[in-house]
């Protein structure tokens, strides 16, 4: 995992917040003070705030599913392609378009759209076309690449989202919130982080501010991503070895629960989060996490073993 020390968000200006006038009052506990009418975010929350970030996209990443990264601030546009490009994850680099994620059927629609027109590029059936139509097919093929290229190998519901300005991106926003997508946000000191599941305050304005934290997380996504891979060839490597190496062993715990034995659900909380975090980020109540219990033998069941 990729450290980052406290000179090196100096050096970058990720301390500079928004002006007074533009703060959230929400973002009182991450500032630090301010200095000639702009806020100083605290350090120290930005360190905490990137390590658990970088904790729960290694996580996802390792689980095998996708990490979506949003920014489309023209100065952020360059960080966010090529942390696509690094992690093989998709991208919204151009404006968000309204149903990405609770809509996504029509999305898919639209990128098999724009497959077909491609194929029939390729295969030089657009020649035969008249004028006319050859330049209203060319023209919706380059309006579905420039919206919809960064997600064309988004096939499912993304892991994680992460985003840079909350505040700009707040459609995208409600809809990962209303699928229930958590969210890792690089915020300034005029958005809300109550929107946000990980919070990591910083200037989101700044290109170099926003390429030392996006390269950070991109790094924990590669390891996360190369972990996954080492644990597939190691179960490739112990599967293939020994006669039985194709059948599973039968284990006491692909049995049913004896008669009369109940087994409690076990609630785990999001990966990477710290033990100390609190019900909203986690998301369950403390009352309602229990651990998982072994099935007791009974009279019977140790009787018939």
């Amino acid at each position: 995992m990729q450290n980052v020390t406290v000179k090196e968000l100096i050096d970058a200006g990720v301390h500079f917040g928004c002006p007074v006038s533009r703060w959230n009052p929400k973002m009182r506990p991450y500032i630090w003070g301010r200095r000639n009418l702009i806020h100083i975010m605290d350090l120290r929350e930005t360190m905490r705030g990137l390590i658990r970030a970088q904790n729960f996209l290694m996580h996802v990443a390792a689980d095998g599913h996708q990490i979506l990264w949003i920014g489309t601030k023209r100065q952020v546009k360059g960080v966010i392609r090529s942390a696509g490009e690094r992690t093989g994850m998709p991208i919204v680099t151009e404006r968000w378009i309204g149903g990405t994620l609770t809509n996504f059927s029509v999305i898919r629609s639209r990128l098999r759209r724009l497959e077909e027109l491609e194929q029939l590029d390729e295969n030089g059936g657009m020649v035969e076309l008249p004028k006319k139509m050859q330049s209203t097919l060319r023209r919706e093929r380059k309006k579905i690449e420039r919206n919809l290229s960064g997600i064309r190998e988004m096939m499912t519901i993304p892991g994680a989202v992460v985003i840079v300005d909350p505040a700009r991106e707040h459609n995208a926003v409600k809809e990962a919130r209303r699928l229930g997508v958590p969210l890792v946000g690089i915020l300034d000191t005029d958005c809300d982080p109550s929107l946000v599941d990980i919070v990591i305050p910083g200037n989101d304005d700044a290109l170099k501010s926003v390429r030392v934290l996006i390269e950070s997380l991109a790094a924990s996504v590669e390891e996360g991503c190369q972990n996954r891979k080492a644990v597939a060839v190691e179960g490739n490597a112990k599967g293939d070895s020994g006669p039985m190496g194709d059948e599973p062993r039968p284990t006491r715990g692909n049995r049913p629960p004896p008669a009369g034995v109940r087994r409690r659900q076990t609630v785990h909380a999001l990966p990477g989060l710290a033990s100390g975090a609190t019900e909203e980020e986690i998301g369950v109540a403390p009352e309602d996490v229990a651990a998982e219990v072994l099935p007791t033998k009974t009279d019977d069941a140790a009787a018939a073993e």
